[in-house]
């Protein structure tokens, strides 16, 4: 075998390349070479005349270098023998080889590019991931895809009464005449979440619990992984506390995965059920982002309510069905006959307590299915924050895109002569393509690939910043086949992106002109500096969106965080007492609920206690329709039982009249305090203080108002200031089992949930105690806020530091460019800062260009974010113009560098170098 790599070595001497490039135009036009002679032998030439054949067309390349007359001559025996798509394809191999060895000897580059687009596919991986989990994900049971739920379609007031679940869509009355008349499923089934306490006293262990219809695992086709599951042979009415399924995650967690949990005890709120078997590890319920850990029998219910049972309770809604539709109904048609039974159904069900305008609603209500293939969940709303995050990350991908774009025309540039001497000896434009597109490619595969792996722990790092201390999120991240193929697209879009203009421009190099050239390259012509200034405006465009995006939620949360709640937040425990297990009988409750309170103040560093019915901020609440006497008429008011000592406990400022005392008991004239918008509402702004209020249609249940407060939130921070009515816990008629207390205390929160439990301890260790701090609650209601602020804040960074990259790249190349330019300016007597202002005008003309086309961009996407945003617009001028103003500053810091080293220019070296 001829040794061609001395051979092609002397034929390029005289192109004076540098070391490094020679050595890869030797090593890939020798395999050329190579393969052309081995393709020569087996076609049957002599060895001796195959040689003397490549070395004359070798030496002829060499000695008509750059004469147009020598490339059609040359071309020939080099592509015999390869036409079509064997001919761009055959290679491929040896040209992914070569381009593995050009990106080791690009140690930097490479890293840089497969960084880039590790963390842009990584992000839209991770993003698509949590939307695959949440959203497209069938449930793990058996035809899925005939699966619905069904619910009140149209609730033209809203739904009056209880509402004691998350999902509360049925009262049982409704879900029993459902299931006996509905037609179009082969079998229908309900359930309802409930948070379950494991412990027996003391402080409160959960568990989330399902109570579900005895055909509810049947219906799904759910089959145990041991002992067997709850059957309609377990669902009968006063079962009482009898089987429990535990889910395969409870199971190994508390049980080690071992046998001995089938037909032990496990205590939910002190009743005791005995487990009868386990679930498969891949079934966690049908409400996506929610796990459960123990499932019951709907009808153990009575047994957890007592006399106020939710199964004999018209007015409590507790329950949520999914029916598997027959075999040739479609949803529209179990519609039809849905909406043919609902209107008997809600006549049968009507509430006796419901008023006149109520009733009118509730007979009016209509049942519908939807589909629940993929499950049911409270993390799918109109405006999801998961398609926003998508969206910015999809900038970032093309952000980093468009940079690694201008990386490649820059190594084009520098690899043009050998691209031009390729042409000369042969090489088809096609193949020069394939070699530049198989670098993207290897860049494409290596940055998806670190994309995927960092996407598995970005995507589990967005869950645990969305979940909370009290609302923990579960979704279950795997690599399923939607989720690989997204990478697998992100990988073929981006190699197109960043890698087929190079291409392009690689395989349209003029060999004659190239060869003349001086060492400028290919790219130092207008129109491909023309490519490069298009490349950078688009980056300054696509951050300029970003920028408008990470300012819009981090003004919104800052928004959020400043508010005005109307309380003091710091240093207040919130502390439950469950004493339902102590059996106290109802005259006494009261007195030991006040016991209670008193030793809870006398522990050393505690400020105020008081009582609390509706801790602020916790989603919970309680709404009635109230009358003013010659004033407005069933108006909707929120409601709250608090004890005295309450609003100074909350830092509540007290604007007239008084708090509840010592006076105020069950047997006495009720009393009120409201908050200033409910003083607006109903009386105008007067002070109410004096003023007479009544149940709807029930005026000899008065009120009469003695105080008014500052307004203070109610159920999140999101929402406006709304009418709340106080009312006095000390005047109930019947005291309940139970006391929720909020301290205030300087003391440390450790030291002082440590006295908490010694004075519950000491009054009865049976007590069941729940703790939280209220701090700690308000700032979990702004969870999904400060995920988005973080997130796109993240997103803002990275779209700066990559504008900054290929704003600083296309100027320092145009300084290289026009580096003789520059200095024959100088010699002639222009002044550095002229220099300084040519090259800065550069910049300043993409910066305009991209904030113009940015601008547009963020105008017309920020109407997707408004939803999300609290007390500014989304094309509020502040954020537009501070993310202008920041671009600039950015721009104008990665442009100064290379305009300064133009402006230091020796014109007397850059003349002897000409």
């Amino acid at each position: 075998m001829p040794d061609w790599a001395k051979e092609v070595r002397s034929a390029i001497a005289g192109l004076n390349l540098e070391p490094t490039r020679e050595a890869d135009v030797v090593e890939e036009l020798s395999q050329h070479l190579r393969d052309r002679y081995e393709e020569m032998l087996a076609r049957g030439v002599d060895a001796n005349q195959a040689y003397q054949t490549l070395h004359a067309e070798l030496e002829d390349g060499r000695l008509l270098k750059g004469l147009a007359g020598t490339v059609a001559r040359a071309r020939e025996p080099l592509a015999a023998g390869s036409t079509g798509q064997a001919k761009f394809f055959g290679g491929l191999g040896r040209d992914l080889r070569y381009a593995m060895r050009q990106l080791w000897q690009s140690p930097g580059f490479a890293i840089v590019a497969i960084l880039s687009l590790a963390l842009g596919i990584g992000a839209n991986t991770a993003i698509f991931q949590l939307l695959d989990a949440a959203r497209l994900r069938l449930l793990p049971v058996n035809h899925p895809e005939q699966l619905v739920s069904v619910r009140i379609k149209n609730t033209p007031n809203g739904r009056s009464g209880n509402f004691v679940s998350d999902r509360s869509d049925l009262t049982f009355s409704v879900w029993n005449l459902l299931r006996a008349q509905q037609q179009g499923f082969s079998d229908i089934a309900a359930w309802s979440p409930q948070g379950r306490n494991l412990a027996q006293g003391g402080e409160v262990r959960n568990a989330s619990t399902l109570m579900v219809s005895g055909n509810f695992f049947s219906m799904l086709g759910v089959q145990p992984i041991a002992g067997r599951l709850l059957s309609p042979s377990d669902d009968y009415r006063g079962c009482g506390a009898q089987g429990a399924v535990i889910s395969y995650g409870f199971w190994q967690k508390e049980y080690g995965g071992r046998d001995i949990a089938l037909g032990s005890k496990i205590t939910l709120d002190r009743q005791v059920f005995q487990i009868i078997g386990v679930t498969p590890p891949s079934f966690h319920g049908v409400d996506v982002g929610r796990n459960f850990d123990v499932a019951i029998a709907m009808c153990s219910e009575p047994v957890f309510s007592g006399k106020d049972s939710w199964t004999d309770s018209p007015m409590t809604w507790w329950l949520a069905a999914i029916g598997r539709l027959k075999p040739g109904w479609t949803i529209e048609r179990a519609n039809a006959q849905l909406a043919a039974i609902s209107s008997g159904i809600f006549a049968a069900t009507l509430p006796e307590k419901y008023d006149a305008i109520n009733k009118k609603d509730y007979l009016r209500f209509q049942l519908a299915a939807t589909r629940a293939d993929n499950g049911v969940s409270t993390l799918r709303g109109q405006h999801d924050p998961l398609y926003i995050l998508l969206g910015l990350s999809g900038l970032v991908l093309l952000l980093a895109c468009a940079n690694l774009a201008n990386l490649l025309l820059a190594r084009a540039s520098a690899r043009q002569r050998e691209m031009a001497l390729r042409l000369t000896l042969g090489a088809s434009r096609a193949r020069l393509m394939r070699q530049v597109l198989a670098e993207s490619l290897l860049l494409a595969v290596f940055g998806t690939a670190a994309g995927v792996c960092l996407a598995q722990f970005l995507s589990r790092a967005v869950i645990w910043l969305f979940s909370s201390s009290q609302d923990h999120i579960f979704l279950e991240i795997t690599l399923d086949w939607r989720v690989l193929g997204f990478a697998a697209g992100l990988a073929v879009l981006t190699c197109i992106l960043f890698g087929l203009t190079p291409a392009l421009q690689a395989s349209h190099t003029d060999p004659g002109a190239a060869m003349k050239a001086s060492g400028r390259g290919v790219t130092s012509g207008r129109h491909h500096f023309a490519l490069r200034r298009i490349l950078v405006v688009s980056q300054v465009a696509l951050s300029l969106v970003l920028l408008v995006g990470a300012l819009l939620f981090a003004r919104s949360f800052r928004n959020l965080m400043t508010t005005d709640v109307g309380f003091d937040q710091d240093h207040i425990l919130v502390a439950g007492f469950d004493f339902s297990p102590l059996h106290i009988p109802m005259e006494r409750r009261a007195a030991f609920k006040r016991e209670l309170h008193d030793r809870l103040r006398a522990i050393p560093g505690v400020q105020s206690v008081a009582g609390v019915f509706i801790v602020p901020i916790s989603h919970s609440g309680w709404d009635d329709n109230i009358d003013v006497p010659g004033g407005p008429q069933r108006k909707d008011t929120q409601f709250n039982s608090v004890s005295s000592g309450y609003f100074q406990t909350m830092g509540v400022p007290m604007l007239a009249g008084r708090d509840f005392n010592e006076s105020d008991l069950p047997n006495s004239p009720r009393v009120a305090i409201v908050n200033e918008t409910f003083a607006k509402q109903f009386f105008g702004g007067a002070n109410p203080v004096g003023k007479v209020i009544y149940d709807t249609g029930k005026p000899n249940q008065t009120y009469q108002i003695v105080g008014l407060v500052k307004d203070m939130k109610y159920h999140q921070m999101r929402e406006d200031f709304q009418p709340i009515t106080f009312v006095a816990i000390s005047q109930e008629k019947e005291a309940g089992e139970g006391q929720t207390f909020v301290i205030r205390s300087n003391e440390a929160t450790e030291s002082l949930l440590a006295e908490v439990k010694r004075v519950a301890q000491e009054m009865n260790p049976a007590m069941v105690l729940n703790f939280s701090t209220f701090k700690v609650q308000v700032r979990d209601d702004l969870v999904g806020e400060r995920v988005m602020a973080t997130l796109t804040g993240f997103f803002g960074v990275l779209a700066i530091i990559l504008a900054m990259i290929g704003i600083y790249g296309v100027i320092s190349y145009m300084v290289v460019r026009r580096r003789s330019e520059i200095g024959v300016r100088m010699a002639l007597g222009a002044a550095r800062g002229r220099i300084l202002f040519m090259v800065l005008r550069e910049s300043i003309i993409l910066l305009g260009i991209g904030t113009a086309v940015g601008t547009v961009f963020a105008l017309a996407g920020g109407s997707v974010a408004s939803t999300q945003l609290y007390g500014l617009q989304p094309r509020d001028p502040l954020t537009l113009g501070a993310s202008i103003l920041c671009l600039a500053v950015i721009v104008l810091i990665a442009s100064f560098m290379p305009a300064h080293r133009a402006a230091t220019v020796d014109p007397m070296v850059v003349l002897r170098e000409e």
